[in-house]
């Protein structure tokens, strides 16, 4: 008898052989000439040669599958258990329009609005693109889906996301602990975003080896951004030497995507604002496309939508 051990990496165990391993019985009862025993991430298998490589490459498609979707459900694994592997070319196909990524529980991560859509199809058509409007638009979450799907695709090796670390009003000197701790609470809004789209423990050895960096912008200078799919948030905040340097990053295969709010500037008084002066120097260059959202792009809360449209009264009075 034939023995072999196939090993989940990245993949938490207890999410892919399900409750009570219950995908473990299943695969027991399609492969019933194969002894099955798992032990935390690892497999053991037992059986004649032939039937173990048959096993192997089924449990490669439920991998495959895990890896897309986030989740294994009896239905998927018997589909998967019991095609020639075309059909499930045919579902994806089928079940992909308008979805970005499959998040964590096989969420479905999509633009909500038109302008999310236009986010996606300029990405689509450029290197670089401008997601201008107010908070609560998504425009931050659909950066960070974009590039989610791209390393996904392996159309980039890694994603890099970063903002400068302007205080709205608090002092970032009187945070407690080292540079880390004290950066991370402004780096907040990203983690909470790929925490939607990527598994913990992938998410986890993403940050650990690199492939996923998160860090203030001054961090980005003497850099070369190559094969990476780069994400400035908060851009309303960046001063004009910073904004320059930031975009002169760029490396060969590289997406950028540069997100912010005119409306919320935290620099001092007299400071200009590296996002707008931007805005009007890049308008007219070929590659690089700039979107435009508003308060109709709002999703969050209902009343969010109409604290924006309060606001934009007595500031513009």
């Amino acid at each position: 008898m034939n023995e072999r051990i196939i090993e989940l990496t990245e993949i938490n165990p207890k999410d892919f052989f399900g409750t009570q391993n219950s995908t473990i019985e299943q695969l027991k009862r399609y492969f019933p000439k194969i002894k099955i025993v798992a032990r935390g991430s690892k497999l053991k298998i037992y059986g004649e040669s032939d039937i173990l490589d048959e096993f192997e490459i089924r449990f490669e498609r439920l991998v495959k599958y895990f890896d897309r979707y986030n989740k294994l459900d009896e239905n998927s694994i018997e589909r998967i258990l019991t095609s020639t592997g075309n059909e499930e070319k045919t579902v994806s196909k089928k079940n992909a329009k308008d979805i970005l990524v499959h998040g964590v529980n096989g969420k479905m991560i999509k633009p909500q609005t038109e302008n999310q859509r236009k986010m996606v199809v300029e990405m689509a058509k450029n290197d670089m693109l401008f997601a201008v409007g107010p908070a609560g638009t998504g425009k931050t979450y659909t950066a960070v889906a974009l590039a989610v799907k791209a390393l996904k695709e392996k159309e980039v090796r890694r994603i890099i996301l970063t903002r400068p670390a302007v205080e709205s009003g608090e002092n970032l000197g009187f945070l407690p602990g080292d540079l880390k701790e004290k950066l991370d609470p402004y780096m907040q809004p990203l983690y909470d975003a790929l925490r939607d789209m990527i598994p913990h423990e992938r998410l986890e050895s993403h940050l650990e080896k690199g492939v996923i960096q998160i860090a203030p912008l001054a961090f980005m200078r003497g850099r070369t951004l190559d094969n990476a799919f780069v994400i400035l948030d908060e851009a309303q905040n960046t001063t004009h030497n910073q904004m320059k340097m930031f975009l002169t990053r760029m490396g060969m295969h590289a997406k950028f995507i540069i997100t912010g709010d005119p409306g919320q500037i935290d620099l001092p008084r007299k400071q200009v604002s590296g996002l707008k002066e931007s805005l009007l120097a890049l308008k007219d260059i070929n590659g690089i496309a700039q979107v435009y959202l508003d308060d109709k792009d709002v999703v969050r809360h209902r009343l969010v939508r109409k604290i924006i449209t309060a606001y934009k009264s007595i500031e513009t009075e």
